[in-house]
Parts: structure tokens; C-alpha cells; sequence
């Protein structure tokens, strides 16, 4: 990567966010750090000074409320942060039937999982491109590769990610811009708790450490990969999706994600 100083993560107060700060504040970083609870995102700027020495700000915010997402770019100018390495990773899902759940909670869904990610990437991407140099990476799933009866709305944010990044990459190819999308399956992180998905077929399957999944979507970051798809078994079923009839595939995923 090109002397790369200053990265911001999203969801940075655990998780897979908190491994990637971690990794960023080894590798010589400024890191801005992004998420809802300021508690935890003062304890992770706190450690990142004490292990790495690294500079860490902390932006408690919920991306998932527009307004929010504008406030942030406008702290980042008047706090002269010139962003070089964008780390997409907010975002949540919700296991159950998609007209058993309010549509509030929907809303919010699509606002953090694509509106927030797109936003910042339309904003910092310019800033990147007009450098000449950038990196950014998004956090898709494994769930991009197919619809997801019974978690179909989080599976269908995810398809967003997986398509526009690759888009994207494409067209910023001669910028000096690079994006990558990073497509996780099961993730041993706070997500299953909130989204509900512990007790589906998929998660008996196993699970990733964070820290694995971060290090190897920060190895095709710095790489200038296209996609990654972590672990073995998840590379099989996204590619199960391009030989296997549709209604046969959804089927499937249904028995796999339902409850």
C-alpha cells in the first residue's frame, strides 16, 4: 500500500471492526474509529494507543440515521482528517420472515447496510481519487451469492454490496483507487446475537474467528484484490449458486437460514 496514513472503520467497537483497527493501528495508522457506543469505541482507541502507539479517534454516531452520516463528513473536514483507507463494516442483519418484522427496523437495516456505505464511499472515494491513491473495503457476506428466505432482506443488502463495490472497482481501475469486497460467511462476533441466527443449519456448519476473517481481508486490501470469500466451505456454496437451479438454491438456503 502507498504510505497509506489515515484509515476510518465503521463499526469499530468490536467484531470484525475491531480486528481491522486493530490490524490498521499495527501497520503505522491514524485510525478513525466509527460506531454507536462511545464507551466501547473510547476502550478500543485506548488500546490501540497502548499496543501500537497509534493515534485513534473516536466518532460515536448510529449511520444508520442519514443526518448522521452528512454530520460525520463535515467533523472529518473540520478535524482536517484526509481519509486514505476506508473500512466499510457497519451493518447488521435480522433472522425471521420479512413481513413478521416492522418496517422500522427494515429502514434501518437498508439505511446502515447501504445508504451509509455508499454515502461515505461517494464522499471519501472523491477525496481518494483527487489524491491519486485510496484504498476501501467493503463488507459484504456470503449471503450477496444467493436470495435468503428468512433473511431475506439482509442477504439482499448484501447483494447491493458485493455488486456496486465490484462496479465501482472497475471504474475507479485507472484512479488509483482500489476496492475490494470482502464476502464472510459465519463470523464468531456479536452479529449472531442481534440478528438471531445462532440456532439455523448454517451456523452448526462452524464458524470463523474475527480475527482470521480481518487478517485475510486486510492481506487482499493491501493486495488490491478484487473479492475474497473466506474459508473453503463458504468459496463452495457461493459458487453452488452458478450451477444450481434457482428454486432448488433458495430452497435450500431457506432450510438453512429458517430458525
Amino acid at each position: 500500500m502507498k504510505n497509506l496514513k489515515t484509515a476510518l472503520v465503521t463499526g469499530a467497537s468490536g467484531g470484525l471492526g475491531l480486528e481491522f483497527a486493530r490490524l490498521l493501528a499495527a501497520d503505522g495508522y491514524r485510525v478513525v474509529l466509527v460506531a454507536r457506543n462511545e464507551s466501547a469505541l473510547r476502550d478500543v482507541a485506548s488500546e490501540l494507543q497502548s499496543l501500537y502507539g497509534a493515534e485513534a479517534h473516536c466518532y460515536p454516531t448510529d449511520l444508520s440515521k442519514p443526518e448522521n452520516v452528512e454530520t460525520l463528513l463535515q467533523q472529518l473536514t473540520s478535524d482536517n482528517l484526509s481519509i486514505d483507507c476506508l473500512i466499510n463494516n457497519a451493518g447488521f442483519g435480522d433472522a425471521g420472515y420479512f413481513l413478521d418484522k416492522p418496517f422500522s427496523m427494515h429502514r434501518e437495516m437498508m439505511m446502515l447496510n447501504m445508504f451509509a456505505l455508499t454515502r461515505l464511499t461517494h464522499a471519501l472515494a472523491m477525496e481518494m481519487k483527487a489524491k491519486g491513491h485510496g484504498y476501501i473495503l467493503n463488507l459484504a457476506s456470503t449471503a450477496a451469492f444467493q436470495p435468503a428466505p428468512a433473511f431475506a432482506l439482509y442477504a439482499a443488502t448484501k447483494s447491493f454490496v458485493l455488486s456496486f463495490s465490484e462496479a465501482l472497482r472497475y471504474e475507479l481501475r485507472q484512479s488509483g483507487v482500489s476496492v475490494t469486497v470482502s464476502c464472510p460467511g459465519p463470523t464468531e462476533t456479536a452479529f449472531h446475537d442481534r440478528a438471531a441466527t445462532r440456532t439455523s443449519k448454517i451456523m452448526q456448519m462452524g464458524m470463523m474467528k474475527p480475527e482470521v476473517v480481518a487478517e485475510q481481508a486486510y492481506k487482499a486490501l493491501k493486495a488490491g484484490k478484487r473479492r475474497v470469500v473466506h474459508g473453503w466451505l463458504n468459496k463452495i456454496l457461493a459458487m453452488s449458486g452458478s450451477f444450481t437451479p434457482r428454486d432448488v438454491l433458495i430452497a435450500t438456503t431457506h432450510k438453512m437460514m429458517k430458525p
